[in-house]
């Protein structure tokens, strides 16, 4: 049986994240607030189980160390809308039986907050790896083999999902069938053309 393992932010759920200043900052000025801060780089470690009051810690400026460190509480602005077309994409898969998963590279500090947003986040996978619960982040070929033994899943028995190329060749390194996801309708057709829909 084919199991069907899917990256969750930009593929699921959109994410932006200078929304979770732009009350404040204004778009540009949170946006220059992103880069100024780092924030990519940090946010990325966030994924990998640090913390954010720790990464704070590396910020010189007062005023930004203090919005970084609100992220968290802010962060459900950064996610207000599911990526048009995949979740129905999702729900067909399940209609029909195929077990479906999900990596996510995520901070175990903001899963939370996004699953407040998005309840289903934590109710369809069968089995869910979280990066930030983890300390591993994808493309380590360690997640992926962390996914098939909870999911009792051969590597050859997945089809996973991203929209980050690297993750993608890091699925296919240990074995998995992967998809670069760009929109719905692509995903569509390269899941019909495996007779998954």
């Amino acid at each position: 049986m084919k199991h069907v393992v899917f990256d969750i932010g930009a593929v699921l759920v959109e994410w932006e994240p200078h929304l979770a200043w732009v009350e404040e900052l204004g778009d540009a000025g949170a946006r220059a607030f992103i880069e100024r801060t780092g924030f990519m780089e940090k946010n990325a470690r966030a994924d990998g189980g640090v913390r954010f009051d720790h990464l704070a810690e590396e910020i010189s400026d007062e005023r930004d160390r203090r919005l970084f460190r609100e992220y968290v509480a802010r962060y459900s602005r950064t996610v207000p809308n599911e990526v048009p077309g995949t979740w129905a994409i999702l729900d067909r898969l399940r209609a029909r039986g195929v077990p479906v998963h999900a990596i996510t590279n995520w901070s175990a500090e903001t899963w939370p907050e996004g699953v407040r947003v998005h309840p289903r986040l934590d109710e369809v996978f069968g089995t869910l790896v979280v990066s930030g619960r983890e300390g591993i982040t994808k493309p380590d070929a360690r997640i992926y083999e962390i996914l098939c033994e909870r999911a009792g899943a051969a590597p050859s028995d997945c089809v996973f999902i991203d929209d980050g190329l690297h993750n993608v060749e890091g699925a296919k390194a240990v074995g998995m069938d992967g998809l670069h996801f760009t929109n719905a309708a692509a995903l569509e057709a390269e899941l019909k053309a495996r007779a998954l829909l």
